[in-house]
């Protein structure tokens, strides 16, 4: 018998890896908070476009609202769940779910940011898996419609990365791979939490950016002063992570281009040239780019007590 999976979140993320998986024949539900997308998945099913190569389709869904979940109390418990809601959900989706898990099932933290902390704290750190969605590019356009703005990686990038906390190699991690890696490329990885500070800094390069001047990555990447001030966070970010101790992964941000032509992947060079790139003076960025760093640097400054 096949395991029954729960995903707390059908939006980008969530709603594309979960129907990847009941394409492949999988026993999964999902509760989702958005009811237009609870009822739109339960009338016409769970439709999944690209915006390259791959063929749409369509799967229908079981699909719960959150208000709903208590069906669960009746049915076989669930034996993998995963949390696929923003980080300020993390804590209710793993209480919301916890009472449902079999004696031997666990939470898969399948987000940004790192929040196995959080999902630890409500269900323990023996029922907490993670999962890094690299460079997915995916969106939910309207409901019951997942959107992905690129083609799959396959072989070319590995998109999913599922680990244990303590980094040892387990069948349930290895479970878990197979499960995403229905959707697109994955692997196992010992190094859940380098992994983990790895996409947070290619998020840091572009997300905060983005949400600032209201320009997509493909855009930003087209300016230099933003470009040079992306690097300047990507930089910073892993000076932070490598201080914390992280053992850092390769930094890859994908960007779409105009024609059907595969993502081009900017990736971050190696340690030593890293080091080299460092000890090199770099001209300020010009405009408001150097006026916004100006006006960060002040912000940031300590204050006199005086």
């Amino acid at each position: 018998m096949g395991k029954k999976i729960a995903f707390v979140g059908a939006g980008a993320v969530g709603g594309y890896t979960g129907a990847h998986m009941v394409a492949a024949g999988e026993d999964v539900t999902f509760i989702d908070p958005w009811p237009a997308h609870v009822e739109h998945m339960r009338q016409h099913g769970l439709r999944v476009t690209h915006a390259m190569k791959e063929p749409e389709f369509t799967v229908p869904v079981r699909a719960l609202h959150v208000t709903d979940a208590q069906q669960l109390a009746k049915e076989t418990p669930v034996d993998i769940a995963f949390v696929c809601m923003k980080s300020y959900d993390t804590a209710w989706a793993a209480m919301l779910i916890r009472q449902y898990l079999a004696p031997d099932g666990y939470v898969v933290s399948l987000q940004n940011c790192m929040n196995e902390e959080t999902v630890a704290g409500v269900v323990g750190w023996g029922k907490t898996l993670g999962c890094i969605a690299s460079s997915i590019t995916v969106n939910l356009p309207e409901p019951g419609h997942i959107h992905r703005g690129a083609a799959k990686h396959g072989a070319a990038h590995t998109v999913f990365r599922a680990g244990e906390v303590h980094g040892r190699i387990t069948k349930r991690a290895e479970e878990v791979c197979r499960l995403v890696g229905f959707s697109d490329s994955a692997k196992v990885t010992s190094n859940l939490w380098g992994e983990r500070w790895s996409k947070l800094v290619a998020n840091a390069m572009q997300n905060g950016l983005s949400a600032c001047t209201g320009l997509g990555g493909s855009d930003m990447l087209k300016i230099d002063p933003i470009r040079r001030f992306s690097t300047r966070l990507g930089s910073e970010a892993i000076r932070v992570g490598q201080a914390h101790g992280f053992a850092l992964e390769e930094i890859c941000i994908c960007r779409r281009r105009p024609s059907r032509a595969p993502a081009k992947a900017m990736r971050w060079p190696s340690r030593p040239a890293m080091r080299s790139a460092s000890r090199t003076p770099r001209a300020p960025p010009p405009g408001s780019v150097r006026r916004w760093a100006r006006t960060c640097r002040k912000a940031a400054a300590p204050k006199s007590n005086s």
